[in-house]
């Protein structure tokens, strides 16, 4: 069964979304997770049923729960706030396949570098006035020139999960 999305333009809706990460450090041994507070966007429906938009996340809304760790994370080992303020996803593309799977294609672009990302969705939830997409996807931080690792501690690639409500935006 495929599920009509209505043409348009579509808002997040940041209260009802959200955007996390988890990563293993100490070796494998530790997993560290961590959610962004500060998530914005907005995309449009085309008339043929592809999407566009653009996701945006405040960096120093990061939060792991530990606050000397997060300060690190925003510091310029990691995601270097001051001088990248925000991580942005321009989606090029979008396309409902085979029930509720989305194909995604876009551009992540973290500290300033940007690399071509594409990933499947879900579509969990759809109707005239909102939409509900769901992923789940890995990063490779190194390509992003995160390559902080002291004594060899965080290796592999981090998991970034989201569930994103968008909302039909006035016109």
């Amino acid at each position: 069964m495929t599920v009509a999305v209505e043409t348009g333009l579509w808002q997040l809706d940041p209260a009802a979304s959200a955007v996390a990460l988890q990563h293993r450090t100490m070796w494998g041994l530790v997993t560290v997770k961590g959610a962004f507070a500060a998530v914005s966007g907005r995309g449009e429906v085309r008339p043929d049923g592809s999407a566009v938009g653009t996701l945006t996340l405040d960096v120093a809304s990061l939060d792991t729960g530990n606050a000397k760790r997060d300060k690190h994370l925003r510091s310029a080992d990691f995601f270097d706030a001051d001088h990248h303020p925000e991580i942005t996803f321009a989606v090029r593309g979008a396309e409902l396949r085979d029930g509720d799977a989305v194909h995604v294609i876009g551009q992540l672009t973290v500290r300033g570098i940007s690399r071509p990302l594409s990933l499947t969705a879900r579509l969990a939830g759809a109707d005239a006035d909102a939409l509900t997409l769901e992923a789940e996807f890995t990063v490779d931080r190194e390509k992003f020139g995160m390559g902080w690792n002291q004594l060899g501690m965080i290796r592999g690639l981090t998991t970034v999960t989201t569930a994103l409500r968008f909302i039909r935006a006035a016109a």
